[in-house]
């Protein structure tokens, strides 16, 4: 890439993800790693899509959401655990300038959508708990698809503004990303350009527009939801409402806190070695644990389960 006027040449073409140290035997336990935790999520998202999908018993709101989260984890695991993998295992560890912002680009995009995607399922509960009588109407399929239409434009239009802003600065080396993948802090460490103020600025208030308008549409929703449920009435009614909510809250709180750490303290250019285990459980291990949390210890997905393998047992 060239460009004219008073900005520097860019030189680096390509990038080299040091991973988790420059020796090769400190690559072998990442990769065992990386490929177990990403076996586990396409099994498991996988089984959650066919699932929802076979069963019409399924097929509702709650379920339609869940649906597409395990759609978006798939994706979201894909962009960043095959790279790693291949470049623990070879000698060389390189990505292309191109190829490396459109890691950032799909990591960004599927990462800042699924935090709209949560937002959505905890209006949905919202919805369905606190005012039951307009749930059908409220959650009707038009609306579902409109929220995660407009969970897609957000995320994208957050992807878009940090990548273009990412790459728009000069790298003249070095070149080495401490990281395992492409990120907006490693890449900001790497660039020649003197003044990166306007792009901190950028990422330090979209994402933390992004965190805490989301978050307050699930802890308003909540808010509710906890007050209608301290009004039922019967203990045994309380705890099965609770319950609807309860694996979500439990992702939520998750994945919020680990991107909060990230990505919306001024210093995040401190702790590498810390960065690269908080980045490895909100981009790998979080959407292996979700068909857990969400699904696998759901009783109608459970009785589903049951039935499908029922029925390709019967096949046999």
């Amino acid at each position: 890439m060239q460009s004219t006027g008073e900005v520097n040449h860019t030189t680096v073409t390509e990038f080299i993800l040091l991973g988790f140290g420059k020796g090769p035997e400190t690559q072998v336990l990442p990769f065992v790693l990386f490929l177990v935790i990403h076996i586990a999520t396409v099994l498991g998202n996988t089984i959650m899509v066919l699932i929802i999908r076979i069963d019409p018993r399924l097929h509702t709101p709650m379920y339609f959401f869940l649906m597409n989260l395990s759609l978006l984890d798939l994706c979201y695991s894909s962009t960043i655990a095959p790279k790693a993998m291949a470049t623990f295992l070879q000698g060389s560890k390189t990505i292309s300038y191109n190829g490396c912002a459109a890691q950032l680009f799909f990591f960004s995009l599927f990462g800042s959508t699924e935090t709209f995607i949560l937002a959505a399922m905890a209006y949905d509960r919202y919805i369905a708990i606190c005012n039951p009588l307009l749930y059908s109407v409220t959650m009707s399929k038009k609306v579902c698809v409109q929220l995660i239409v407009g969970s897609y434009i957000g995320g994208s239009t957050n992807s878009l503004v940090q990548t273009s802003f990412t790459f728009a600065l000069s790298y003249c080396g070095p070149k080495e990303i401490n990281h395992f993948f492409c990120d907006v802090p490693p890449l900001l460490n790497l660039s020649c350009t003197s003044d990166m103020h306007i792009n901190e600025l950028v990422l330090f208030v979209l994402c933390g527009l992004i965190i805490v308008s989301t978050s307050g549409i699930i802890l308003i929703s909540y808010a509710y939801i906890t007050y209608a449920i301290f009004r039922i009435r019967s203990t045994k009614g309380r705890l099965k409402t609770l319950s609807t909510c309860s694996s979500h809250m439990v992702a939520v709180a998750l994945f919020f806190g680990t991107l909060s750490f990230m990505y919306t303290q001024p210093g995040f250019r401190s702790s590498p070695r810390l960065n690269k285990v908080v980045s490895m459980f909100y981009t790998l291990v979080i959407p292996m644990l979700n068909p857990f949390i969400y699904s696998f210890r759901n009783k109608d997905v459970k009785d589903a389960l049951r039935k499908t393998i029922g029925r390709l047992m019967t096949f046999k």
